[in-house]
């Protein structure tokens, strides 16, 4: 079997799953406005500012907080590295006419607002590991919303997400 066969029926499959978990545009209001609320917790504004208000309140919020932005600043830099480098167009410029959010850009792989949902969830759960399922479960529905919305293939969100961990693991292990 070759490699390209492998990536073909990957993504024959990532396409599958995509068609399975995409919301359509004619859902419920609440359906749609519960998939954009979460899915805004994933973005640059909510995940800057979890990473560094925090800050100002110093002991273990300010070690989580350093722990998240480093991870956060990190895995991005990875992320869009990899995204450019790739260059996987998103879901509507071929499977689908609609999303139910703006894109950011037109890149599909990997994804942004997974890494950066999982970055600082990681961040804090390294430090307080009594919440790190509520977070860890969080930072998986901020990624299930990018396919939820017709954004990202189920595959983006897992590698953007695997990209944070791993960024976070090296960070809060050094």
């Amino acid at each position: 079997m070759t490699g390209a066969s492998i990536i073909t029926r990957l993504d024959a499959r990532d396409r599958a799953l995509f068609a399975r978990w995409v919301i359509a545009e004619h859902a419920a209001p609440y359906t749609r406005r519960f998939w954009r609320t979460l899915t805004h917790l994933g973005g640059a504004s909510a995940t800057i500012a979890l990473s560094l208000v925090p800050l100002l309140l110093g002991g273990n919020m300010a070690t989580a907080a350093t722990h998240a932005l480093a991870t956060l600043v990190l895995s991005h830099l990875a992320v869009q590295l990899v995204k450019r480098s790739v260059g996987r167009p998103r879901p509507s410029c071929g499977m689908l006419s609609h999303t139910l959010i703006v894109e950011p850009d037109k890149f599909s792989f990997p994804s942004g607002h997974a890494a950066a949902a999982m970055s600082i969830a990681l961040g804090y759960a390294a430090s307080f590991p009594q919440f790190a399922a509520p977070l860890f479960i969080l930072a998986g529905l901020v990624g299930a919303s990018r396919v939820c919305l017709g954004v990202r293939y189920p595959g983006d969100v897992a590698i953007g997400q695997l990209i944070a961990l791993a960024t976070g693991v090296a960070v809060v292990t050094a």
